[in-house]
């Protein structure tokens, strides 16, 4: 960003941190049970993926919003992409989350600095809010690692064993349960999903591989991923409520 004096001669130029949301689309959410993947069913008149992508659009911080499909994905639908002059697809569904990410990251790699922030997103997950999100780039825009949203575990857990017993109790002490955006600069990020020995379950994993503590940032109930048929019903009821 460049700073001008009244007489438009330039004092500085300050390198102001750029935000790129990704958001992996390349699932068929097999456990919702429904006839299209969980990103295009309906929520309040939109599908969850549209949702996903008004959020983002919304955001003055936010400078580019790259969606990662299946080539074969036969439900997007032309008319998102002039939802937002910020968006872009990318056919570049892998067979796992974070090799969708990682194909995505490296789509995007002539858009971005080293040093820019990346924000991983579900696009199931369709209740983040604007004061969430700005919660989170305030947060973790200055921070050495970057982090990701997550609550607090409430619930007692308990570990079962093959015939569905209870073999333990887990105390939930420090135990939070991850949710997304999470937020990390591109160079690290893409180094982390390069070298991870295995199948990360989520980006933050990837991170903790190399040594690194992501922070935790305090999400939201809202901000559940649609998953099962219930989790619907309970996200609209719960938007309902904050309308």
């Amino acid at each position: 960003m460049l700073i001008f004096h009244h007489d438009n001669s330039i004092i500085t130029a300050l390198n102001m941190p750029r935000f790129h949301v990704i958001i992996p689309a390349a699932g068929n959410g097999s456990r919702m049970g429904a006839d299209a993947p969980k990103q295009y069913l309906n929520l309040h008149g939109k599908t969850l993926i549209q949702h996903v992508i008004k959020v983002f659009d919304q955001s003055a911080r936010v400078n580019s919003i790259h969606i990662l499909i299946n080539q074969e994905d036969v439900h997007w639908r032309s008319t998102y992409l002039h939802s937002s002059s910020k968006l872009q697809v990318h056919y570049c569904g892998a067979d796992t989350r974070a090799g969708t990410v990682l194909n995505g990251l490296e789509a995007i790699q002539n858009q971005v600095e080293a040093d820019d922030w990346i924000l991983v997103h579900d696009a199931a997950r369709p209740g983040l809010s604007n004061l969430l999100l700005n919660q989170l780039l305030n947060t973790l825009e200055n921070d050495a690692v970057g982090g990701l949203l997550a609550l607090p575990l409430a619930d007692t857990l308990k570990r079962a064993d093959d015939e569905q017993r209870v073999a333990a109790t887990i105390p939930r002490n420090d135990l939070w349960q991850a949710q997304t955006p999470q937020m990390f600069r591109y160079a690290t990020l893409k180094k982390a999903l390069t070298e991870f020995d295995g199948t990360p379950t989520d980006e933050a994993e990837a991170i903790e591989a190399l040594g690194l503590k992501p922070k935790l940032v305090t999400g939201e109930l809202r901000n559940l991923k649609v998953t099962y048929p219930q989790d619907l019903a309970v996200l609209s009821a719960l938007l309902d409520s904050q309308s």
